[in-house]
């Protein structure tokens, strides 16, 4: 089976349209085929402290539930070969601002590290970026998000177990009952 991470960024990239992170444009338009995934990052992107909160909360992001979640897919890793070899300074800088900033409420409301916390403290942590209600929350969780979603996705994980992998060319069947359909389909 040949998964093509290229196809699945592109997919990716019009699912997002007009407001897709910048790091993730550049890697669905290269002309080559994306690295993001292969060898370790070029340059370290965040302290061991962010990293761990990063995985955390990638996991709460996409959970693992019936199917593997994002730390299985390796969604962590993703993102930060993602930023270490496709992102600018400037795009980098919503990210590691919005963990800081995840970290410091968590220290503050919660009296522990925010990788620590519960996972529904990290739910609330989350709910408060995304609602603005923190320091650039709104810009990190939209990014966040975006590089957590695209990761798992384009991951063999996302496309095999939580979609339903119809490699191309795949037969035709005009008559596929409906009430057989689990999945979202990938190809």
């Amino acid at each position: 089976m040949i998964i093509d991470r290229r196809d699945a960024l592109a997919g990716m990239a019009a699912m997002f349209g007009a407001s897709l992170f910048a790091p993730i444009a550049r890697a669905a338009a290269a002309e080559a085929p994306p690295i993001i995934s292969s060898g370790p990052p070029s340059s370290p992107v965040f302290t061991a402290q962010q990293r761990a909160l990063m995985t955390a909360l990638s996991e709460r992001v996409m959970p693992t539930t019936d199917t593997p979640g994002a730390i299985a897919a390796g969604v962590p890793e993703y993102i930060e070969k993602l930023l270490a070899d496709w992102a600018s300074p400037d795009d980098r800088k919503p990210i590691l601002a919005g963990l800081d900033a995840i970290e410091a409420r968590s220290r503050t409301d919660f009296k522990v590290a925010a990788d620590k916390a519960t996972p529904a403290q990290q739910d609330a942590l989350l709910t408060l970026a995304m609602e603005g209600k923190l320091p650039g929350g709104a810009d990190f969780f939209d990014k966040f998000r975006q590089m957590v979603l695209t990761g798992y996705f384009t991951s063999e994980v996302g496309i095999t177990q939580e979609r339903e992998y119809l490699p191309v060319p795949g037969r035709y069947d005009g008559a596929y009952p409906y009430s057989e359909i689990k999945k979202v389909f990938s190809s």
